[in-house]
């Protein structure tokens, strides 16, 4: 790459919101061909950078080269004309169309015509994207619709794909294909920017990092001469301590059951249960593994009481039935949850945190008396949740929707804590959460089991399962494996597992891995 005019050229890009630098005078330089990692906790500016690379926002100052030229990128469809593309961790598609469809939309009107069917199969044969251009995308896999959003960019040449958190919703063996046709565009010539919070993949993929950290770049480094650890504590500026399993009791009866549980789901395009069996004793952490979409956010309703059942045997706490009661009937049991959704589901986002606190722990911790809030003492709980989980914030009297992600997680898991539930069901539990507040959510559901309490972590990061979980089962279109110990597992064997396929190599059709 030597003597090569950068491909992207970044110089004091400056973006303030009220109240918050979002970009301080932030320079990078991506090369042609060159995978190049962008670092950052939750907050640290990546987002906002990207939005200025990608035309859909303008930065307060600030220089922007494209080979070598500087310009301004007005707008998306700019950004794609010059050559950039960009693959979104949320997938912008219309279930209800073709795979055809979907993509004749996002892409220039020249591409679209009589031969888009036959551009779509070249491109997806070259890249090893496999795609069939009539499907619906509601029949596809997470993995396939990804293929689509790749596919789409590729159609029109990037010289720069953006990929933000590629690999949230894909097996292992999706991601291993994905590294091959991001190795083929890399030796092509095309550049990517690459973010995301799985450390180890940047390890295995990037050629350089970029670190960022409140706003500012602190540093660059070659992620294949750093450890996942070292990158972690650049981009915090800190020591971090991987998390360890404590001591824990001997897993005693089972506190959490599911017997014979199934549901058909209302969702449109929703999985329906099928004959769901599953127990988690006090002193044990016991994973879910699973592709997005497989049944993981019914199987969540359920075990919460948003969707009470007609069987109260079918979810017990301990010896209690609960399947037919409510949410509050089950805190009064000892549950505790996690949703997926922080802002929205687990928080309301225009209340203060301190009414977000007051909204699950009213009951347990006694903040209502007669039909009164009391203020003070709500006040108090959430300062101690902000004090104890370390939640960066001006105050208690801020919106929920004013903290980072990674905040207002440790804000709502620090809630449920300090509640001293005796089950607790937390799902996706560090989905977008920087390094560090990963390792101290993950540190707290393995301490909570140590003292006692059955936990049940349902996510898509393998990673993060096999860390903190004693044993494993995989749900797959609305049926959960037998859970095996971690120690007796592999991380290819759940792959396939979560793609419904068993360790021979056939389809998965019973309940039973």
């Amino acid at each position: 790459m030597r003597n090569q005019i950068p491909r992207l050229e970044l110089d004091g890009v400056c973006k303030t919101y009220p109240g918050v630098m979002a970009n301080d005078n932030v320079s990078l330089k991506i090369m042609p061909g060159q995978i190049h990692a962008l670092l950052g906790e939750n907050g640290a500016g990546k987002s906002t950078l990207v939005k200025f690379i990608y035309g859909v926002q303008t930065a307060d100052s600030g220089v922007l080269k494209w080979d070598g030229q500087e310009l301004i990128v007005a707008n998306p469809n700019m950004a794609r004309k010059l050559g950039i593309g960009m693959v979104f961790q949320h997938f912008s598609l219309f279930d209800a169309l073709s795979v055809k469809e979907n993509i004749a939309i996002g892409v220039a009107s020249k591409l679209v015509g009589k031969n888009l069917n036959q551009k779509i199969r070249n491109v997806s044969q070259q890249y090893g994207l496999p795609l069939d251009p009539d499907r619906f995308v509601h029949t596809l896999s997470v993995g396939e619709r990804q293929r689509i959003e790749v596919v789409r960019c590729l159609l029109q040449h990037p010289k720069l794909l953006i990929m933000d958190e590629p690999t949230s919703v894909l097996t292992p063996q999706e991601v291993a294909e994905l590294f091959k046709t991001l190795r083929r565009l890399s030796e092509e010539g095309v550049s990517i920017l690459y973010i995301s919070h799985k450390l180890q993949e940047i390890k295995d993929l990037c050629d350089v990092a970029t670190i960022m950290r409140m706003g500012k770049v602190v540093g660059t480094c070659i992620p294949s001469e750093e450890s996942p650890l070292s990158m972690a504590e650049m981009m915090m500026g800190t020591s971090l301590i991987s998390p360890k399993k404590p001591e824990t009791p001997a897993p005693s009866m089972p506190h959490l059951s599911v017997r014979n549980l199934s549901l058909h789901s209302d969702y449109e395009h929703g999985v329906s249960l099928q004959n769901i069996n599953l127990e988690v004793c006090k002193g044990e952490v016991v994973g879910i593994a699973g592709i997005a979409g497989n049944g993981q956010i019914e199987l969540m309703e359920i075990l919460t009481g948003e969707v009470p059942v007609e069987d109260p045997n079918s979810v017990l706490i301990g010896m209690v039935g609960v399947g037919c009661e409510g949410p509050k009937f089950r805190r009064n049991a000892g549950l505790g949850f996690l949703p997926e959704d922080r802002l929205g589901h687990g928080a309301v986002p225009d209340m203060s945190l301190w009414e977000n606190a007051l909204l699950s722990g009213f009951q347990t911790m006694y903040l209502v008396s007669g039909g009164f809030i009391n203020v003070k003492k709500s006040i108090k709980f959430a300062q101690r949740i902000v004090s104890k989980f370390n939640v960066k914030t001006p105050g208690i009297k801020n919106t929920a929707n004013s903290l980072s992600g990674g905040n207002l997680q440790k804000f709502i898991f620090g809630r449920e804590i300090l509640q001293n539930p005796e089950v607790i069901v937390a799902l996706q539990p560090t989905w977008g959460v920087d390094a560090g507040s990963a390792a101290f959510v993950r540190q707290s559901l393995m301490n909570l089991a140590a003292k006692g309490a059955a936990v049940l972590v349902i996510s898509q990061d393998l990673q993060e399962l096999f860390e903190v979980s004693d044993r494993i089962a995989v749900i797959y279109e609305g049926t959960l494996s037998s859970s095996r110990p971690v120690e007796d597992i592999t991380v290819e064997g759940i792959g396939l597992l979560m793609s419904g396929i068993n360790s021979n190599g056939k389809m998965k059709l019973a309940v039973d891995a």
